[in-house]
């Protein structure tokens, strides 16, 4: 916005030949914009100064199009009063941001990727260029030259369309380090799933899931401490975990009588249903008669759902937005806490309390404002880091601050007596003694909450990226 605003500015320095500088406008954004998400992958793969080139792209393109509107008022004054001319101009622009803003995250990108986005983009300004170009010839220093370019780099575009994946593909492996087996553009994100030897890894928009090498980590820690302190097992709630991991981990108490998996993206449970590799590492569960899909934002479904559960797991990705940072609101989880029995148990996952701290005890302080007693506790993860967890409910009537030891003493006693703590590969007493503890550099501090007005969370989260980026 600030560099259309500098576009705007400069186009008052144009003051003869405007037919012809804005088709020499529309042909450079119509390259420019083709090719910049294969020129960014190719910088963030192969060079250390990624940001240089998305900046000159943006202030570039965001220069450029900050041009073309007084270009065009200045074009249809021509032909009408200026009254006429600036509702003419406002209200296509008005019209076209919102049709532009509707296509390109519901048809453009998960039907056709990033790069196929792009190149479609860029070749519909080139044929605005072209069009323009043969109606005001007349006008136009050149055009035959301006006609011929044009038409040229249509064509290579057009080429570059229908080969995206092959020149393409090499880019996308390059950015992750191991062999991509499978990929997929879903309606709602970029489905990645890489492999090394006998280690599987699935991304979500270029951001780790999980690593099969050591998943069982995150999930043995996300499911039993709230399980095994559950007076009731019969309902539990899923949200998120669409790759049938957490739920593997929830089958192996025998007294759950029916799961509900709630996760927004089909793409992402039909890979734990149906995928071969999904249903090795989850143990085919998704498919079994306990469980029930519905793919639908979280948000709505605790909103409109009239169910009540004894225990709700949360693992949704990071709040990196603020689509994901609603669901770490205390409005959210006052909402959750209303569809929990009386003796139910919440646990969420909460991002790394090393990594990114405010973040981790934004989430903390923000379940503190709808449970009693949370309860505090992280897991190292070789993939993530120390990663952390926030667990509450109505009903944990073992948890105390004032003796911090006897939450870990009653999870190893319930473990011990469902005989499920010698089948963890991760979990054992001293383990679970230990996660409760953090080290000076991850305690607690102080923060805001998170509110959906306010969206604190996001907000922590991105300057934590930002600094271990």
């Amino acid at each position: 916005m600030f560099f259309m605003g500098i576009g705007s500015y400069l186009s008052k320095f144009i003051n003869n030949n405007i037919f012809d500088f804005f088709v020499n406008v529309e042909i450079v954004l119509g390259i420019l914009g083709g090719i910049s998400a294969f020129t960014l992958y190719f910088a963030y793969a192969y060079t250390i100064h990624y940001y240089i080139y998305n900046f000159l792209f943006i202030s570039t393109l965001g220069t450029l199009i900050g041009i073309e509107i007084p270009i065009v008022v200045r074009i249809i004054n021509q032909y009408s009063t200026l009254k006429e001319t600036i509702a003419k101009v406002l209200a296509f622009d008005y019209v076209g941001a919102l049709v532009a803003s509707l296509i390109f995250p519901l048809i453009l990108l998960p039907q056709l990727g990033i790069f196929k986005t792009a190149f479609a983009i860029g070749i519909l300004n080139l044929f605005v260029a072209l069009s323009n170009s043969l109606i005001f010839r007349d006008y136009i220093r050149n055009h035959h030259i301006k006609n011929g370019v044009t038409s040229l780099a249509i064509v290579a575009f057009l080429v570059a369309f229908y080969y995206a994946d092959t020149f393409t593909n090499p880019l996308e492996q390059k950015v992750f380090r191991d062999q991509i087996i499978l990929k997929e553009h879903t309606r709602f994100q970029d489905l990645v799933i890489t492999r090394r030897n006998n280690d599987y890894r699935l991304f979500i928009n270029g951001s780790i899931q999980f690593s099969s090498s050591d998943e069982y980590r995150y999930h043995e820690s996300l499911v039993h401490f709230p399980m095994a302190t559950a007076k009731s097992r019969e309902k539990v709630l899923v949200l998120g975990g669409g790759d049938g991991l957490a739920i593997r981990e929830i089958l192996k108490y025998a007294d759950v009588k029916e799961i509900h998996l709630v996760d927004l993206d089909p793409a992402m449970t039909d890979l734990g249903q149906n995928n071969s590799i999904f249903k090795r590492l989850n143990h085919n569960s998704l498919n079994n008669p306990k469980v029930k899909i519905f793919n639908e934002d979280a948000f709505n479904f605790v909103k409109n759902s009239s169910e009540v559960y004894s225990v709700v797991i949360i693992d949704l990705p990071d709040p990196n937005n603020s689509g994901l940072g609603k669901l770490y609101t205390v409005e959210f989880y006052k909402m959750l806490s209303s569809r929990m029995a009386k003796t139910g148990v919440m646990i969420t996952q909460a991002t790394s309390p090393y990594f990114a701290r405010e973040a981790y005890w934004c989430i903390y302080h923000s379940v503190s404002e709808a449970f009693e007693r949370p309860l505090a506790f992280n897991a190292n993860v070789p993939s993530f880091g120390i990663w952390g967890f926030v667990m509450a409910g109505k009903g944990l009537d073992f948890i105390s601050k004032q003796n911090e030891i006897k939450p870990t003493e009653h999870i190893i006693q319930q473990l011990n007596s469902l005989n499920l703590l010698d089948s963890c590969k991760y979990l054992n007493e001293t383990m679970i003694q230990q996660m409760i503890v953090f080290p000076n550099d991850m305690q607690e501090i102080v923060t805001e909450i998170n509110q959906i007005n306010t969206q604190k969370l996001v907000d922590y989260y991105l300057k934590s990226a930002k600094n271990w980026q």
